[in-house]
């Protein structure tokens, strides 16, 4: 699945990452570098390495537990992988916005593509279950999906590392437009979803 070889080739850029600096320091976002030296490629690259290995894992976990789902229902790999990578795209493009003047900004993380990929598989199926590591308690996707948001809304504030937790927000839209803008009877099929739950 195109699924598996995402996370894959993710997971062995970031890790290498992790061991060169310079690779490390090339592939980041940096809202300066892209706008005033045109180095565009930033908005996707940095979506392929992340801040550390919890940053790798939570990302991949998410993505894994969603992507799966959300590519059978594309029906199609390249609009899958197009989705993915413009979300990463989509999603940074606020933040490219706003700190173009700062050259001492930095983000990495496939946050934005990741998050557009949990809210379109909540736009899908917003009941399905998923189980969050160490709890062993399945949980509502729609439920995950508003605690993915609060957390991200928390270390945003927090702004200790240099993870884009703005992009977040962003992803989560693009991932509930994007589908919508194929398939406008989605709206109607997720909120019959809902009311199926309440009936």
């Amino acid at each position: 699945m195109v699924t598996i070889l995402i996370l894959i080739i993710t997971a062995f850029i970031s890790i290498s990452a992790f061991n060169n600096k310079n690779l490390f320091v090339k592939l980041q976002f940096n809202p300066y570098q892209v706008y005033y030296k045109k180095q565009w490629y930033r908005l996707i690259t940095h979506g392929f390495i992340h801040a550390n290995w919890a940053h790798l894992i939570f990302n991949m976990i998410s993505f894994y537990f969603f992507a799966t789902y959300v590519e059978q229902m594309f029906n199609s790999k390249i609009l899958f992988i197009f989705f993915y990578l413009s979300g990463i795209i989509i999603a940074s493009l606020t933040t490219l916005i706003k700190h173009k003047n700062n050259h001492w900004y930095n983000s990495v993380g496939a946050s934005g593509g990741v998050s557009a990929i949990i809210f379109a598989s909540i736009l899908f199926e917003p009941f399905s279950k998923i189980i969050i590591l160490p709890i062993p308690i399945p949980i509502p996707a729609i439920i995950y999906g508003l605690l993915f948001l609060a957390y991200s809304q928390y270390m945003s504030k927090r702004n200790t590392d240099n993870i884009n937790h703005d992009a977040h927000f962003l992803g989560a839209v693009y991932g509930l437009v994007f589908p919508i803008l194929l398939n406008p009877n989605l709206i109607q099929h997720f909120f019959q979803k809902i009311l199926t739950i309440f009936s």
